[in-house]
């Protein structure tokens, strides 16, 4: 297929694109900025400022597209202040997805996030059950959260207004380690894999979640393969099958997160506070890596070099 992809160029775009362009198909990177990380033959970037609601949709329907995936967002929460956040993260919404539509582009995703679900709210948090899944309830507490809410809500809004025409689906990652990072890079937060690992309180606020982003960029292409023969409009999570943890959740979750003692109970050994169940049911995806393994790599071509 041909797959716009937005945003790219960050951290788990490059990723992303990569990805699904060694899987065979021509990529058109949209972002503000090309980046040197996208040189290959199956890639194209294309700069633009995806606020421009009239310029988006013109250059997209210039592209030809068969699918879209729109990762482009503000990805941090409170990174920007709480208004700009919103404001931009639903501007973008709008303006990709509903220029995705006019576009005439077929299959449509896009990228939410588990922390619609409302975990860490100052108030406090207590799960009815764990692991989180799909039908859980969403109550987002900061900008960033309602912005992803806002996203799916947009892809719903659109499939209304277009039935079963175009095809659609949103997905929410559990926070991305890009491949560099578990050789020691830092992560979205600034801290490496092994301090979130030897601290626990600094992926807590995470519930331990954590995905490759290559195999991320497998979800992707199984899902725009799928998007045809599954039931419009679908949400997933995706995550590793593990958690980023060294003890179990059932252990640590109460710790971090007052009210979480019952629920937490089920999640005994290396079982993750979400389930990507979802995604292997509908999509036969499920996740390859580790981060036992991708450290134990890393570690191992670092002994060599």
């Amino acid at each position: 297929m041909r797959i716009v992809v937005t945003g790219g160029s960050g951290r788990l775009g490059r990723t992303l694109v990569t990805g699904l362009a060694n899987a065979g198909h021509e990529l058109v990177s949209v972002d503000r900025e090309p980046t040197a990380h996208l040189e290959h033959p199956g890639i194209t970037q294309f700069p633009l400022d995806l606020t421009d609601a009239d310029a988006t949709a013109s250059a997209l329907a210039g592209t030809g597209a068969d699918a879209l995936i729109h990762l482009a967002a503000i990805a941090v929460p409170f990174s920007a202040p709480e208004d700009v956040i919103l404001r931009t993260n639903a501007a973008l919404a709008q303006s990709v997805l509903g220029g995705a539509v006019r576009a005439g582009i077929h299959r449509i995703v896009a990228a939410s996030s588990p922390t619609v679900i409302g975990y860490g709210a100052p108030r406090g948090w207590t799960p009815d059950r764990l692991p989180l899944d799909e039908s859980s309830p969403t109550e987002p507490w900061n900008a960033y959260a309602l912005s992803k809410l806002l996203i799916e809500q947009t892809i719903d809004m659109l499939q209304r207004q277009t039935g079963g025409d175009v095809r659609f689906a949103s997905f929410r990652p559990c926070y991305v380690i890009a491949p560099d990072e578990w050789a020691g890079a830092p992560t979205q937060q600034g801290h490496t894999v092994l301090e979130r690992l030897d601290d626990p309180a600094l992926s807590a606020p995470a519930l331990f979640n954590y995905v490759d982003a290559r195999d991320v960029a497998a979800f992707a292409d199984a899902l725009v393969a799928a998007l045809d023969d599954i039931p419009n409009g679908e949400r997933f999570f995706v995550g590793a099958d593990d958690a980023l943890a060294r003890r179990p959740l059932s252990e640590l979750l109460p710790q971090f997160h007052p009210g979480t003692e019952g629920a937490a109970v089920e999640l005994t050994g290396t079982t993750p506070a979400f389930s990507s169940a979802k995604a292997a049911r509908l999509l036969g995806w499920r996740p390859t890596r580790t981060w036992r393994d991708e450290l134990a790599t890393a570690q191992a071509t670092a002994s060599v070099s």
